[in-house]
């Protein structure tokens, strides 16, 4: 599992073959949710005649690639303003956006010398090469990570310090690999990672990552994506939700 967040899942840009016809339902994930979107995946086409096709990215370019067309009948963003703004533009079914996720941010390192006694004051100290956070213009992880250096007073010091991925999967394996000491990502990445050291940044520090989910237009006649909202809805949905290390909505 820990060897990358993208899994069985199929990387944004690889769209060939997806079909919402019949019982498939395609489903565009924020990277941050690629590993419960795994196990709802299982758990949905276990318990249906449905099959799921899932396809992750930030939610930046899912919401572009949505706006530009792309075979999608689901949205599971990492924020609420996409979804809105797609119902508002017509590409996403009035009445159906709810929050799904409370997302969680967490500093966390693999560096030896840091794990022992990590903190949130090592990010003043400087004494690091990157700090690894997702595009805050693309990723809400992102634009959650530069609210937090700001809430500390650290973000235009940290500047030639931080690198960005273009979501938070990004910004996950950097640190993964140690081309960074330090990233500011999901919890819910490093809980299944289950190694290094972490520590969860203040609610406080930040907007809520409120993460929403929207049926798209092209998915509103398909009975598998309307059957998909409902799961996600239900209480097995939301208990793997929890365990995967979100907050509950």
């Amino acid at each position: 599992m820990r060897n990358s967040l993208g899994f069985a899942l199929i990387l944004v840009g690889g769209l060939a073959g997806l079909s919402a016809n019949g019982e498939e339902v395609s489903v565009a994930v924020a990277a941050n949710f690629v590993l419960p979107m795994q196990r709802l995946e299982t758990h949905f086409e276990s318990t249906t005649a449905h099959e799921v096709t899932a396809v992750s990215g930030s939610t930046g370019q899912l919401y572009a690639q949505v706006l530009n067309g792309a075979p999608y009948d689901v949205f599971l963003a990492a924020d609420r303003d996409r979804p809105e703004r797609l119902v508002e533009q017509g590409a996403a079914v009035t009445g159906t956006q709810f929050t799904y996720a409370l997302g969680q941010l967490t500093l966390w390192s693999r560096e030896p010398s840091l794990v022992a006694d990590l903190s949130l004051d090592v990010l003043a100290t400087g004494e690091f090469r990157r700090l690894a956070i997702a595009n805050p213009a693309l990723a809400p992880y992102g634009l959650a990570a530069q609210h937090t250096l700001e809430a500390l007073g650290l973000w235009e010091s940290l500047q030639a310090k931080i690198v960005r991925g273009e979501n938070v999967a990004q910004a996950f394996a950097m640190v993964e690999t140690r081309n960074a000491e330090l990233g500011l990502v999901a919890y819910s990445s490093v809980l299944a990672y289950a190694e290094g050291a972490s520590v969860r940044i203040p609610a406080s520090y930040h907007t809520p990552i409120r993460q929403d989910a929207v049926l798209l237009t092209r998915g509103e006649s398909n009975p598998a994506a309307l059957a998909f909202i409902r799961f996600l809805q239900g209480a097995q949905a939301r208990a793997l939700i929890t365990e995967a290390g979100y907050l509950p909505p």
